[in-house]
């Protein structure tokens, strides 16, 4: 099964001139994230299949996942925070490229409805990214997308967690998720924000908040034929994958191992990413 997460509903009205100003200043709080160092070696990736009612989260949640393999990664470095809001209009600004007709709408009326301060919102995960936007953006900093397995695996360790921090189940102590009644305000957390739900390599938000872009086209019959080492997803396709769910989500799809896939034009504001590195041998 394909997940489209597809875009928050509702729409922003046109944004002013007048958030020019706050767009540059949004920028002026940019913050980089530090990179985490993940090992090379073996780890668990997808799950296996199991028939029936799902009573727990530790069962696959549809056919795409399966079966679950042992999988190596050489070392690699990935971003500890998903990149910010004020990091991705600081590139926008200095590449000289738009921001998207919905990013301004956004941010005109969180300042100018709700209030809310420049400073407050340059944390904020970015969001309304399109897959190619997130890659250039990754390129501009020497880094690129991680790998649909390169994230699986900073997200679950070497032991297959169902989440990152552990089986618990999720709670609003630990993530961002389930806001269903919302139709246009993400109801997100800043990058650096709920510390308990981290992976064991100390990476936040890779469970709700905004789901991330990886570098892989989603492939529903995947994982039977990806090679057991450094696996970088098909060669094609439809969808890019998309993975840890994001404010909106049910708790199922915060499951380490859950797949979702969006097309890679598209802006959502479910959407953001952070980015990856090669680790020199």
């Amino acid at each position: 099964m394909i997940i489209d997460l597809g875009p928050a509903n509702g729409s922003m009205e046109p944004a002013p001139p007048e958030v020019n100003p706050h767009i540059q200043g949004i920028a002026s709080f940019a913050q980089h994230s530090p990179l985490v160092e993940i090992p090379a070696g073996w780890f668990l990736m997808g799950t296996n299949r199991e028939e029936g009612e799902r009573h727990s989260f530790e069962k696959n949640y549809d056919n795409t996942e399966f079966p679950q393999r042992r999988i190596w990664l050489n070392a690699f470095q990935i971003d500890q925070y998903e990149v910010s809001l004020g990091e991705f209009l600081q590139f926008l600004q200095g590449n000289m490229r738009k921001v998207s007709p919905e990013l301004r709408g956004l941010i005109w009326h969180l300042i100018s409805v709700h209030f809310i301060p420049n400073q407050a919102l340059a944390p904020w995960p970015a969001l309304y990214v399109t897959w190619d936007e997130a890659q250039a953006f990754c390129f501009s900093r020497g880094k690129r997308l991680p790998s649909e397995a390169e994230w699986e695996k900073s997200a679950r360790g070497t032991t297959g967690k169902t989440f990152p921090w552990g089986k618990e189940s999720p709670s609003p102590e630990i993530a961002v998720f389930g806001a269903y009644h919302v139709h246009e305000i993400p109801l997100v957390a800043n990058v650096d924000s709920f510390p308990e739900g981290q992976s064991e390599w100390g990476i936040y938000h890779l469970s709700g908040n905004i789901a991330e872009w990886t570098n892989s086209w989603l492939g529903s019959d995947y994982y039977p034929i990806m090679s057991a080492r450094n696996p970088q997803g098909p060669k094609s396709g439809r969808y890019k994958s998309v993975r840890g769910g994001s404010w909106k989500s049910n708790p199922v799809m915060l499951r380490t191992a859950t797949r979702g896939g969006a097309l890679p034009e598209e802006r959502s504001a479910n959407i953001g990413f952070r980015c990856a590195q090669s680790t020199q041998p």
